[in-house]
């Protein structure tokens, strides 16, 4: 056999090779035009593992149901997770990963403040739109200047009016005068709520009579609560997540500390109620939601009958996050990141959490209420909607 005849053979196998590999990543192609991938991000592990597994459970089961009806668009939706363990630079290279190599559409999640900031670059960058589920703070939405992010959004209220609705019950409703402030000083959930709650209470007439820091990881607070029990409170704010609540209010009843306890919605957890039962009997959250509320009853029925767990507010969040995403991509008639975010901010949804239309402004929900829930015999008693007064 010639050379020439060899080289010809050659030339021929690898020009077939490439058309076949053309051939191939058409067909692939062809399918992934077939499906949305919508990704979630949000920790999987660590101590705000109970919140993140709930959010992924909500949506993977959100998403079996529509793709069950028919899909979106008459698409099947694919979710995809990645666990950000908690951290802000994990939260980013999840967010890089599910845009750059998945090929997502959009990202629901995360729930906390500082993971949430983190990523609008990102999202900036590759015009990708983000629905936060219960990230509070006002920066991640907004820039420093006023600016509104363009790609980041939210289905939750901000720690201004959180904080501002906390303070309002406690000396409007409650007649407290006297509050005292525990920390996380490493938080921006922490230290947002603590700004607006210190303010609208000084406003008011009430007094900070002590305030203290921790950082998230301590488990010894006695030293900062033996200086707020010399200030003698009637309240203490507490601000932060669930498993340094219930160290801590286990520690301030330890001391002889009897004041009212007040937090927000980093205290809704089944785990608090199991960690901390009578150290927060009579204290009071500030909460998306009422979880008594009949209309709620049914997914949390259906989300216990799939998973065998109980409900935790994330899920509630992502649930109504994923209707907000549905109804966008519907509206754009489209499932190009672009322009779903243009529709992000025109549709309206009808929640659990309440109605959902977000503002052109700020990209936060128009109009949301607070439930105040009263905490007695490790269980939620009491809950009433609340605005500002």
């Amino acid at each position: 056999m010639s050379k020439k005849f060899l080289t010809l053979i050659s030339v021929l196998l690898i020009f077939t090779m490439i058309i076949t590999a053309c051939g191939d990543t058409g067909t692939s192609a062809e399918k992934e035009k077939e499906t949305i991938k919508i990704g979630w991000i949000g920790s999987l592990t660590g101590d705000q593992a109970v919140w993140g597994t709930c959010e992924s459970n909500t949506v993977k089961m959100l998403i079996e149901e529509v793709n069950a009806n028919g899909g979106i668009l008459g698409k099947q939706v694919e979710g995809i997770y990645y666990d950000t363990k908690g951290d802000a630079a994990e939260a980013v290279n999840a967010t890089k990963r599910l845009i750059t190599q998945d090929g997502v559409v959009a990202i629901i999640g995360p729930n906390a403040s500082g993971q949430a900031i983190s990523i609008s670059s990102v999202l900036e960058q590759y015009k990708v739109p983000d629905i936060a589920t219960v990230a509070t703070n006002p920066k991640v939405t907004v820039n420093d200047d006023g600016s509104v992010k363009a790609y980041n959004f939210r289905v939750c209220f901000i720690d201004p009016y959180q904080g501002a609705v906390a303070a309002g019950y406690a000396y409007d409703r409650l007649g407290l005068r006297n509050a005292a402030v525990l920390y996380d000083v490493a938080s921006d959930y922490s230290q947002g709520f603590t700004e607006f709650f210190e303010k609208t209470f000084a406003e008011k007439g009430g007094k900070i009579v002590a305030k203290e820091g921790f950082k998230e990881g301590d488990v010894e607070f006695k030293p900062q609560l033996s200086k707020i029990k010399d200030a003698n409170p009637d309240m203490i704010l507490m601000p932060y997540y669930y498993k340094e609540v219930a160290l801590s209010a286990n520690q301030a009843r330890e001391l002889g500390i009897d004041a009212v306890l007040i937090g927000g919605d980093g205290w809704p957890s089944e785990q608090l109620m199991t960690m901390a039962a009578d150290a927060i009997e009579g204290s009071y959250v500030v909460n998306h939601l009422d979880f008594n509320d009949p209309e709620v009853k049914p997914l949390q029925e259906k989300y216990t009958a799939k998973y065998n767990l109980p409900m935790e507010l994330n899920g509630y969040m992502a649930h109504d996050a994923f209707l907000l995403l549905q109804a966008a991509i519907e509206d754009a008639k489209s499932d190009d990141p672009v322009k779903i975010t243009e529709s992000l901010a025109k549709v309206t949804v009808q929640g659990v959490t309440g109605t959902i239309k977000i503002s052109p402004e700020d990209h936060n929900p128009v109009g949301k209420e607070a439930a105040i829930v009263k905490i007695e015999s490790a269980d939620y008693i009491f809950q009433e909607k609340y605005g500002l007064q």
